[in-house]
């Protein structure tokens, strides 16, 4: 029995791995000379802002949306939601907000890997400044990280268009369910490359609450394609690169301009960039250290054999 019992666990860790790591792009091991460079880029630079995007995420079961072979774009038909389409067309917030109240279960149980749990440890030590991320996916506050700032907002906070009303995602998610009580087989709409297929009659009928205190529209805080990144959050970020002595950008093509934006700010500064990222970026060219790795094979190494070291030495 206890043997059946260990069978299936291992059974279902593998199965749990296999589904994280195929989101994960094809890539080459990374070399030990290059983790040391970025550990010795680090210990120059102990105030470095760290940028991260998608790629870091990909190795908690979140997919990208550009990477070949396993981005959104390449895996479904899966398409970003447009801002205008979506402040304009009634049926376009249905198609999105029955979307998203299938895969909310999947996408909010989502925990934070070894490079988010890294960058908390980093952050604790003094080894890093801050945390900016493009993603939405709260997994830097779920590992410990403390100074994050969301560039592109957060998938956990819903919002009015109207008015200054703001409620959580998971609350919003009871109020979705109650509207909608016929999606009682929502998990049967997640498809295994993780994207979601509903009815189009079921995308018809979803009902969508208006605000509870002017009647507006809602929408997550989120900037969608084509929308912009509030003026105060780029001061904020500008700011911080400001009073940096370097940039670290982990997981990001950066071919989204507001990611860019920032390394062409710290180089305008004359700081240093080092970069970790599957395949090529848009600022390859301006960084000083370019690593083509997978960030879970790369960040949570560093200053690990200090650690390891200095157990070894009080046995």
């Amino acid at each position: 029995m206890r043997v059946s019992n260990l069978l299936r666990f291992r059974s279902t860790s593998l199965q749990r791995c296999s589904i994280k790591q195929q989101y994960v792009p094809q890539h080459k091991p990374a070399l030990d000379d290059d983790i040391k460079r970025l550990e010795d880029f680090l210990l120059s630079k102990p105030n470095v802002v760290v940028l991260t995007g998608a790629g870091i995420s990909t190795e908690s079961g979140i997919p990208d949306y550009r990477s070949e072979g396993v981005g959104l774009y390449a895996r479904t038909n899966h398409k970003p939601i447009q801002h205008m389409e979506f402040l304009k067309s009634s049926n376009v917030r249905k198609r999105y907000w029955a979307r998203n109240f299938v895969g909310w279960p999947s996408f909010s149980g989502k925990q934070a890997n070894a490079t988010h749990h890294a960058l908390s440890r980093f952050e604790r030590e003094m080894r890093i400044q801050s945390v900016v991320t493009q993603n939405v996916d709260r997994l830097h506050t779920k590992a410990g990280t403390k100074n994050v700032v969301e560039l592109h907002g957060s998938g956990y906070v819903i919002k009015c268009l109207s008015c200054e009303y703001r409620t959580d995602r998971h609350e919003f998610q009871h109020i979705l369910a109650s509207l909608n009580s016929t999606f009682n087989n929502v998990l049967e709409m997640t498809r295994p490359d993780g994207d979601v297929e509903i009815p189009l009659d079921y995308i018809e009928n979803f009902k969508i609450p208006d605000c509870p205190q002017c009647g507006g529209d809602l929408k997550p805080d989120i900037v969608f394609f084509g929308d912009c990144v509030p003026r105060q959050r780029l001061d904020k970020i500008a700011e911080m690169v400001y009073n940096s002595d370097g940039l670290l950008v982990l997981g990001s093509s950066l071919l989204v301009f507001s990611g860019y934006r920032i390394v062409l700010q710290t180089k305008d500064l004359k700081l240093p960039v080092a970069i970790v990222n599957i395949g090529d970026t848009r600022a390859d060219h301006l960084a000083d250290i370019k690593i083509s790795a997978k960030c879970g094979d790369v960040i949570p190494k560093l200053f690990d054999y200090r650690t390891s070291g200095s157990a070894n030495s009080n046995s």
